[in-house]
């Protein structure tokens, strides 16, 4: 019998879709350097502002200020390296604040400035993930230079009050930067209704090429190159262009505007028929993070099951073709729990027991039927091998 796979580790990465496949086929003969004047490089450069105009379209921003990079993790860094630059020059603005489930690539640069002495804070967040606009309120202040806050998390799938942190920030004069990896084609994002200076995004993460992803830079903006070389991307980020994956990001863009509101509809029902399922066939479970429509990423759910590890979990979904996470790809190589749930207020056995299901446009109502018929055994099986009894 042939064994079935369940993809439901969408926001660690995505199945590339169909269209974006066609559309790396179509520029596989692109191979001439974007910035040579020939016509072959000509070609080239046309399909790269082609994808330049997509990604600008989606985000609600202007084509020249999208700059095309290898993905979210260099564009936070780009952003954090922008601003420690700033305050080595002298700025009066010394200090930066950003929340404190912003994924690793935030996180470790936050992290990495503090050892070096730079005044780096990390907001609180409340119970279901999302910023404490008190409590920013309250560590804002004229000496903040950055604001950097995600749009949606990755773990908890809580979208984040973006708008109203950027207003709060705002009357203190601080720039306000936004990752917007996991939102991407789920939720609408609009940088102006964001009202927010700096965006990052990985194609990856909606259906399109690993390896590329975008940084919206608002016109007039602080900007330093990450990547010292050639004029690419007016001198911000030097290096040959990789054409056929920025074709891929631009057609990924295409679709995310054309399907985000039919796809989070979509999304939301398998997350509800999930939830439910889960609720009704398990006993003792703790659902992470809000349950409103309007304040979770509609593919996530994040599930703790008291009384086993969710390493356990994962391994013994794998044996039955679940492809499930832990906590977030970029923080998984450790066996600490989820600093993300932690900072929510969740105990460490708790979030030591959490799975997250992230749901994508490739799975249907048969995936979720499959994973509740596997995953009460699972869990009724570990907890009865746990020394904790339920």
């Amino acid at each position: 019998m042939e064994s079935r796979i369940v993809y439901m580790d969408n926001n660690a990465t995505t199945r590339m879709a169909d269209e974006v496949k066609q559309i790396l086929k179509e520029t596989e003969d692109l191979y001439g350097n974007g910035s040579s004047m020939h016509s072959l490089g000509r070609n080239a450069r046309e399909a790269i502002e082609w994808a330049r105009g997509e990604v600008a379209v989606l985000l609600g921003a202007k084509p020249d200020e999208i700059f095309f990079n290898s993905g979210a993790t260099e564009g936070n860094n780009t952003v954090f390296n922008t601003f420690r630059d700033l305050i080595d020059e002298g700025g009066k603005r010394n200090r930066i604040l950003l929340s404190s489930v912003e994924h690793p690539a935030s996180i470790e640069s936050a992290k990495y400035m503090i050892g070096k002495g730079y005044k780096v804070e990390t907001v609180p967040v409340d119970s279901s993930g999302r910023l404490d606009l008190d409590a920013l309120e309250k560590m804002m202040g004229d000496d903040v230079a950055l604001l950097s806050v995600m749009v949606g998390n990755n773990e908890s799938g809580a979208i984040e009050p973006v708008k109203e942190a950027s207003a709060i920030a705002r009357r203190y004069g601080s720039y306000v930067h936004a990752d917007a990896t996991q939102a991407i084609g789920k939720i609408p994002v609009d940088v102006n209704d964001l009202d927010v200076d700096y965006l990052t995004l990985s194609a990856h993460k909606f259906y399109g090429p690993k390896g590329v992803g975008a940084i919206y830079i608002r016109t007039g903006v602080p900007r330093m190159p990450f990547l010292h070389g050639g004029h690419q991307e007016e001198g911000l980020r030097a290096g040959t262009y990789n054409t056929q994956a920025i074709a891929g990001l631009g057609k990924a863009a295409e679709l995310a505007r054309k399907s985000v509101d039919d796809e989070r509809k979509y999304l939301w029902g398998l997350r509800t028929m999930l939830k439910e399922g889960i609720a009704e066939s398990i006993p003792d479970v703790v659902f992470n993070g809000s349950d409103e429509y309007e304040k979770e990423l509609p593919g996530t759910l994040n599930v703790s099951f008291p009384g086993a590890e969710g390493e356990s979990i994962l391994l013994y979904l794998d044996l039955e073709g679940i492809e499930v996470s832990t906590g977030s790809a970029c923080a998984s190589g450790s066996l600490e729990p989820s600093y993300v749930l932690l900072a929510s207020g969740l105990d460490v056995e708790l979030a030591h027991g959490s799975i997250r299901f992230s749901l994508g446009r490739y799975n249907d109502e048969d995936d979720v039927k499959y994973v509740l018929e596997k995953l009460p055994p699972i869990i009724s099986r570990i907890r009865a091998m746990s020394t904790r009894r339920i």
